[in-house]
């Protein structure tokens, strides 16, 4: 999608509203959907704000902004007045909170402008009109700046953008200028540069976010938005990213672009879920997610494609010498490998997990299962579950051809084990997939199938017999009025009992006459 369309798209979502109108019963009456702007009216100097209709593109609605408090905010969606010319009450009710609140700042602009337009009429018409140039960047020219970016982000929104992109230096002037502010506890002029570099993320520019996110500029940006004059006292997220988050390089990574990438990534889902989280749309939320899926897949790309990178994690995983600690950090390091493939074409994830089988991926999974860290155990399985989903006959082929099948007893043994909490539950998923006869076919079906009920099937059935109380058992509890309901006299949890005869009832519906 193009800077334009972003724009466009960013914009229909953001200005979309309903306009209302008091009618004499005083009801509201619904006049049309369709997208507000504040511009200039026909052959004046006055602003104005138009809405025009999204079916037909005419005119819904044109108000000339006046200086009279006459304005109401309610709630975070609705813009309400009492229109002179029209003389009755009007509202603008909007799709998103985010909209509302710009519009309301171009109001209250607007009408600051009025009341002191000796000061600013001449530079407001050249913003809005024609603008041509951005201001140089000073701490005298911040209000000015601030003008530039959140009134011409209305009205031209795509030539302001052209400025920014073309400007070599605005950013980091801009960025060396918060740290002046900083350094000098300069409050009024930290709040100027949140609202211009909200104003610069709103306009929603794939090709801005680039730069701004470069690892020369990113902190200084979520710096700057530590200061947000609505919240009493200052954030505290860098101080978050710098000390609380910790990266961890199983394996060094030698490519500086990848390393680069990984961290772009962290900054950038943290800006998205914590420090710009009140102020975006769905059009802002989809760009920042287009940044984290393009760099997780440059990432994975250049990782399966380096065969020194992964033969030297199988290398380690597998070597008596590496301790238990950094056997786990490479096992969750291959998981998030793993989850990151999600990133890249069908064809292309398919070959890596083939890749991974044939590396021996599922002997280490063997080894992770017999683990008693139970954190560590469900990682094993989170790896199971997500070559299950990409292709599940890489597993079942390693099952069959595996040399005493350690695997596949293990898993029947995790879903009769207490976790302490619902990890089991993926056991079950596992097995059900593996004994699966509408995915199975051939040898393969006979060889799992055969595994199981020669092997594990007896097993599951003693548990379940065994938690039967006796008849004296029964009575013994009748005589002591206890009644246990968490378990049963050999201890097996509930839970448990009810993934074994979830999976019997499968088997029932799988393997009718096998089971008989």
């Amino acid at each position: 999608m193009g800077a334009l369309e972003r724009s466009q798209t960013n914009s229909n979502s953001m200005q979309r509203v309903k306009v209302y109108r008091l009618n004499d019963d005083g009801k509201w009456d619904d006049q049309g959907t369709g997208h507000v702007t504040v511009d200039y009216m026909e052959r004046s100097e006055e602003l104005g704000l138009f809405v025009i209709d999204e079916e037909d593109n005419e005119t819904l609605l044109l108000h000339r902004i006046s200086s009279d408090d006459i304005y109401r905010k309610q709630e975070d969606t609705i813009i309400s007045w009492r229109d002179p010319e029209y003389s009755t009450e009007l509202a603008l009710s909007f799709q998103e909170a985010t909209g509302c609140s710009f519009i309301w700042d171009s109001i209250c602009s607007v009408q600051r402008n009025l009341h002191f337009s000796n000061l600013s009429s001449e530079a407001f018409h050249s913003v809005n009109s024609e603008l041509r140039e951005l201001p140089a960047v000073e701490l005298s020219t911040l209000p000015l700046i601030l003008k530039t970016v959140v009134e011409s982000g209305i009205a031209d929104q795509m030539r302001l953008t052209e400025l920014l992109l073309n400007d070599q230096d605005f950013f980091r002037k801009l960025t060396n200028l918060f740290r002046v502010c900083e350094d000098l506890e300069n409050i009024d002029g930290l709040h100027m540069i949140f609202k211009i570099f909200r104003g610069i993320v709103l306009l929603n520019s794939p090709q801005i976010f680039e730069k701004i996110f470069s690892d020369e500029l990113i902190m200084d940006i979520i710096g700057s938005l530590e200061y947000d004059p609505e919240v009493p006292h200052p954030q505290k997220f860098r101080n978050f990213l710098k000390e609380h988050v910790v990266f961890k390089e199983a394996i060094p990574i030698k490519n500086p672009l990848v390393l680069s990438k990984i961290h772009q990534t962290y900054r950038v889902g943290y800006l998205k879920d914590v420090v710009l989280a009140r102020m975006m749309d769905d059009s802002m939320v989809a760009s920042l997610n287009s940044i984290i899926h393009a760099n997780n897949a440059t990432v994975v790309t250049s990782l399966k494609d380096d065969s020194t990178f992964i033969q030297e994690l199988f290398a380690r995983l597998r070597s008596p010498s590496t301790s238990d600690d950094s056997k786990k950090d490479l096992v969750y390091f291959l998981h998030e490998f793993c989850c990151l493939s999600k990133s890249l074409q069908m064809v292309h994830q398919l070959r890596l997990f083939r890749d991974l089988m044939n590396e021996g991926i599922f002997d280490i999974i063997t080894d992770v299962l017999q683990s008693q860290d139970k954190k560590f155990v469900l990682t094993g399985t989170d790896i199971l579950i997500l070559f299950l989903n990409q292709d599940p006959n890489l597993l079942r082929t390693h099952v069959v051809r595996q040399e005493g099948f350690p695997l596949f007893g293990l898993l029947v043994k995790g879903m009769v084990t207490d976790f302490g909490d619902n990890m089991h539950c993926q056991f079950l998923e596992i097995l059900r997939n593996l004994l699966d006869t509408y995915a199975l076919s051939g040898v393969q079906r006979d060889t799992v199938i055969e595994i199981f009920y020669e092997k594990h099937l007896g097993q599951l059935i003693d548990i379940i017999t065994a938690s039967c109380p006796t008849e004296s058992f029964k009575s013994a509890k009748k005589i002591e009025g206890a009644v246990e309901g968490l378990g049963d006299k050999n201890g097996v949890k509930p839970e448990i009992l009810s993934n074994i005869c979830e999976l019997l009832c499968f088997c029932v519906l799988q393997h009718p006459y096998r089971i008989k």
